[in-house]
């Protein structure tokens, strides 16, 4: 064999995918409920990316079971954010509910639409954090 084939390569990263929603300048946060060391703390909802599917397609499948909502997922925001010591990163896109869908509170302990001046009215959970530091100027 040759040396190169002995090289182990590095699993890729599993993507987990989130959902900034912005109706009215305000973005949707969500409360989480589990597991007990991120429960109280808020986040964008969202999840892992399922083989044989895009982000885009998890993302709307992910909206649809933990808010009850349809949407159109658009551009990203903000950067990739590695999470579990670089084993899965965060990647986080604007997305815009469909057909007048209002979001419920299905796997999250509640939710609260935040203005610009409330961004800091919450725990983030820290993978949150970078993405709410771009915020700004998509809610004015």
């Amino acid at each position: 064999m040759r040396p190169e084939q002995y090289v182990k390569r590095a699993p890729s990263p599993r993507v987990i995918v989130a959902a900034v929603i912005i109706t009215a300048g305000r973005v949707l946060a969500c409360e989480r409920s589990s597991p007990p060391e991120a429960a109280g703390r808020w986040e964008f909802p969202g999840g892992k990316v399922e083989p044989g599917e895009t982000e885009r397609q998890a993302l709307a499948r992910e909206c649809a079971e933990e808010l009850g909502v349809r949407v159109e997922v658009g551009d990203r925001v903000g950067p990739d954010v590695p999470l579990a010591h670089g084993r899965a990163v965060l990647r986080v896109y604007a997305v815009t509910l469909l057909g007048g869908d209002v979001p419920e509170a299905l796997e999250h302990r509640s939710m609260r639409w935040l203005t610009v001046d409330q961004l800091d009215s919450v725990p983030w959970l820290p993978a949150d954090v970078p993405i709410v530091a771009e915020l700004p100027p998509l809610l004015v």
